[in-house]
């Protein structure tokens, strides 16, 4: 008979969170060795993390850290909202997102390989996987410098933890615009900060198209132009954050509501789960 008992049972499914039956057939196969059985339990769990590699995950949340002079934002993904809201999940979201921090992890890569006690960032999501049963992924990462900070996390139900966050970066005092800036980025999703930010690609794809409509739509030659770069000069209020529309008065720019402020703007990041 192995040598364990009913206590060294509890002890590990403890330390791991694995079920009772998993747990008690580790330590028979292990002979009562605590540190063999989990590995045997380790193991299986990888093996079940690469059967569910091509998963997708479409729930998870959104979490950040405030630290000097930075903000460091992670999309942390998983399959079912039952497990996003799972209090396993949300605590490792919470260590990934230290650890991401203390780095400055400006990418998913730099995250993964960042330290989280003994192990990596990227064993710790593993490990964890293995034992919540579903694929869990880190996302997206990325950490802003400046001046000043606001960090909006929204919750679209109030039973899921924040699937929308947005940290603002800029400078001047105006910290209650600020936070109506951070919700609008949260309402708007630019993509730039600036006009002069969105790659030329895109501009000249976008013009290409909208002359096209334009022509079909049996518009004067003469006037093409004027009309190309009205629908262009739409395009940028819907990708460029200063050129917006403000959510809450659209008789004023993004970029005038800041200057009446007397904040200047310096970045932004967006994250909402599973875009």
């Amino acid at each position: 008979m192995a040598n364990f008992t009913i206590a060294d049972i509890k002890a590990l499914r403890e330390q791991l969170g694995t079920g009772m039956v998993d747990t008690k057939k580790a330590l028979e196969e292990a002979d009562g060795d605590v540190e063999k059985a989990v590995e045997i339990l380790r193991l299986k769990g990888a093996k079940g993390n690469a059967k569910r590699a091509d998963r997708s995950t479409s729930e998870g949340l959104i979490a950040a850290r405030e630290g000097d002079g930075k903000v460091t934002l992670i999309e942390l993904a998983c399959e079912t909202d039952f497990v996003a809201k799972n209090e396993r999940f949300i605590a490792l979201a919470d260590k990934v997102a230290d650890a991401a921090a203390a780095v400055s992890a400006d990418s998913v890569e730099a995250a993964l390989a960042a330290p989280a006690g003994d192990v990596t960032v990227e064993q710790l999501i593993s490990d964890e996987a293995a034992i919540i049963g579903e694929k869990v992924e880190l996302r997206r990462v990325r950490t802003l410098t400046g001046e000043h900070f606001e960090v909006y996390l929204h919750k679209t139900s109030k039973d899921l933890p924040p699937q929308v966050g947005v940290v603002l970066a800029y400078s001047g005092d105006d910290k209650e615009t600020a936070r109506s800036l951070a919700q609008h980025i949260s309402f708007a999703n630019p993509s730039y900060l600036t006009r002069s930010e969105v790659p030329e690609a895109d501009v000249d794809k976008e013009r290409e198209i909208v002359t096209e409509i334009s022509r079909n739509e049996g518009k004067p030659e003469a006037a093409l132009p004027k009309i190309v770069e009205g629908r262009v000069n739409a395009f940028f209020k819907q990708v460029s954050l200063l050129d917006q529309d403000y959510a809450k008065d659209n008789k004023q720019s993004v970029a005038q509501v800041a200057k009446d402020a007397g904040l200047t703007l310096t970045g932004f990041a967006r994250f909402k789960v599973g875009a």
